[in-house]
C-alpha cells in the first residue's frame, strides 16, 4: 500500500536549505569577526569569489555573448538572478548617463527567515550579492560597483541594489604570452 501525503517541492526545499545555510554563514562570520563592518567586507569578498566562477556557468547555460551596452548587461544580470535564485528583480531608476541602474526585489530569498538583531543594524546582510555582481562583471571585462540603497530587513518596502558601471577593462595578456 502506498503512502499518500503531501509531496515535497524540491525547488522549495533547496531554496529554504540555501537560505538557512546562508544565515548560518552570516551568523558564524559575526561570531568570528565581532565587527559588522568587517563582516560586510567578508561577505562582499566571498560574493566576488563566487561571481568570478558563476559567470562561466551563466554563460554556458544561456549561450549569451558579449553585452552590447549597459542595458543589455542589466537584462543579463536580471536573468542571472532568475536562474540562480529564482527571483526576477525589476530593473529601474536608470541614471541620466545610462551608466547606473537599480535592481528592485519585491522578495529576497536570502532574507526569508531573517530578523536583524539591534546590534547588527549596520550589517549589509545580502552584501554577498554585491560581490557576485562585481566578480561576474569583472570576468567579462566590466568594472562595476554595487551597493544597497534599500533593504527590507531594515524596514524598507523593497530591497534595492544599485549597480554603477565604472569602466571597461582591457584584456590582459600575461607577460611573455603575446
Amino acid at each position: 500500500m502506498s503512502r499518500q501525503g503531501a509531496r515535497l517541492d524540491a525547488k522549495k526545499v533547496n531554496s529554504e536549505l540555501f537560505t538557512l545555510t546562508y544565515g548560518t554563514l552570516v551568523s558564524q562570520l559575526l561570531k568570528d569577526y565581532e565587527n559588522v563592518d568587517e563582516v560586510n567586507k567578508q561577505l562582499e569578498r566571498m560574493g566576488y569569489n563566487i561571481g568570478i566562477r558563476l559567470i562561466e556557468d551563466f554563460l554556458a547555460r544561456t549561450g549569451s555573448g558579449r553585452c552590447y551596452d549597459f542595458k543589455d548587461t542589466a537584462e543579463k544580470i536580471q536573468a542571472g538572478f532568475r536562474i540562480f535564485l529564482g527571483v526576477s528583480p525589476t530593473i529601474s531608476n536608470w541614471g541620466p548617463g545610462g551608466d547606473e541602474f537599480s535592481l528592485v526585489f519585491e522578495t529576497n530569498p536570502l532574507t526569508e527567515f531573517v530578523e536583524l538583531p539591534d546590534h547588527c543594524l549596520n550589517l549589509k546582510y545580502c552584501n554577498i550579492l554585491a560581490g557576485v555582481l562585481r566578480g561576474a562583471c569583472e570576468m567579462v571585462q566590466m568594472e562595476v560597483t554595487s551597493w544597497f540603497v534599500q533593504d527590507q530587513l531594515k524596514g524598507d518596502n523593497v530591497t534595492e541594489l544599485r549597480v554603477k558601471f565604472i569602466k571597461r577593462l582591457e584584456d590582459a595578456i600575461p607577460a611573455g604570452e603575446d
